[in-house]
C-alpha cells in the first residue's frame, strides 16, 4: 500500500465575501506534479440580490483550469467565444494554453435568489508540448458525468476523467490525468489501485477518512511517496472526496499570477502578449 508522505491543511484565505480555502500551494507544500493549485470555495450560503463570485474577466496561460461546482452555479464565458452556466454537480474544463481571457461569475438568477455554494477550483499543468496550444473550453451538467457505485452503493464516484472500471470520464485529459469526486456514506469502504509511478492528489472535501490506515480530515491534502499501488479508504461520517493521480511532468514550473510557464523569459513575454491584445478581445 502507499505510505502518506505528509497531510497539509488548507490555508484560509477568503477572496473578497467569498470563504475561501487553498490546498495548493501552502507553506507545507508548493505543489504535487503535475497539480498546481487548488482553491475551495465555500461552503456558504448567498442572501438574496448578492454579488456572487467575483472573478471578472483575467487572462490565463500554460495551464488548465477543472472547476467543480458542488453546490450553487457558475456562468463562464471567455475570448475564445464559449458561454455556458454550469449548475451544482457539474464540472468545468478549460485549457488556457497559449492564452485566453475568461470571467467566472455567478448567473443572474444566483445574484438573484441566493442560495448554497461551494466550488473547487483546480489548476493542472501543462507539459511544454502543450504550453501554447490552442485554447479550449467545455462545461457539462451533472447528468452528463458517469456514476460509479461501489460497496453496495455506499460509495459514489463521479468519474470527470481518465478510466476506472473499464468507463471512460466525461472529459478526455491528452496528459492522462485521472480525476474522481467521490461520495463516502458513514462506514464505506473504497480500494483503488493506481500506478506506483503516478502521482496522487488527495484532497478531503468535507468529512474525515482513513486511508491506508492514516486518518485524513476535511480541509486536507494527502501527500504519498511513490511506494506502493493501493489505496484502501475507508470513511468515518459522510465524507467527500477529490481524488486525482498522474505521471508527473519533471519539468520546470515557473508561475506568476495567472500563468504558468517553464522559464521567466516565458512569464515576461506572456504579460507581453496579454498586453498586446495576443489573448483575444473581451466585449462585456
Amino acid at each position: 500500500m502507499r505510505s502518506i508522505k505528509r497531510i497539509h491543511q488548507a490555508a484560509y484565505s477568503p477572496i473578497a465575501d467569498l470563504v475561501t480555502y487553498r490546498a495548493l500551494p501552502t507553506q507545507s507544500v508548493e505543489y504535487i506534479d503535475p497539480f498546481l493549485f487548488l482553491n475551495h470555495h465555500g461552503p456558504q450560503v448567498y442572501a438574496p440580490h448578492n454579488n456572487g463570485l467575483p472573478f471578472g474577466p483575467h487572462p490565463h496561460r500554460g495551464m488548465e483550469t477543472v472547476t467543480f461546482i458542488l453546490e450553487g452555479d457558475i456562468a463562464h464565458k471567455d475570448s475564445s467565444g464559449h458561454e455556458s452556466v454550469i449548475k451544482a454537480g457539474g464540472v468545468q474544463w478549460m485549457r488556457a494554453g497559449s492564452g485566453l481571457i475568461h470571467a467566472e461569475v455567478s448567473s443572474e438568477e444566483f445574484v438573484d435568489e441566493g442560495g448554497p455554494l461551494e466550488i473547487l477550483q483546480l489548476w493542472v499543468n501543462l507539459p511544454v508540448r502543450l504550453k501554447m496550444a490552442k485554447p479550449y473550453y467545455i462545461g457539462k451538467q451533472r447528468e452528463e458525468i458517469p456514476l460509479l457505485q461501489f460497496d453496495e452503493g455506499k460509495v459514489t464516484a463521479n468519474l470527470i476523467s481518465g478510466e476506472w472500471q473499464n468507463i471512460r470520464g466525461a472529459f478526455e485529459s491528452e496528459t492522462g490525468i485521472f480525476l474522481s469526486t467521490i461520495y463516502f456514506k458513514p462506514g464505506a469502504k473504497l480500494e483503488i489501485e493506481i500506478p506506483d509511478a503516478h502521482q496522487i492528489f488527495f484532497y478531503v472535501i468535507t468529512g474525515e477518512l482513513i486511508v491506508n490506515g492514516t486518518a485524513v480530515r476535511s480541509l486536507h491534502l494527502a501527500e504519498f511517496n511513490n511506494d506502493g499501488k493501493s489505496l484502501v479508504i475507508e470513511a468515518k461520517p459522510d465524507s467527500v472526496l477529490l481524488l486525482g493521480h498522474a505521471m508527473p511532468f519533471n519539468e520546470p514550473v515557473v508561475s506568476h499570477g495567472p500563468f504558468v510557464m517553464n522559464t521567466e523569459e516565458e512569464i515576461m513575454q506572456a504579460y507581453d502578449d496579454y498586453r498586446s491584445g495576443k489573448f483575444g478581445s473581451w466585449n462585456g
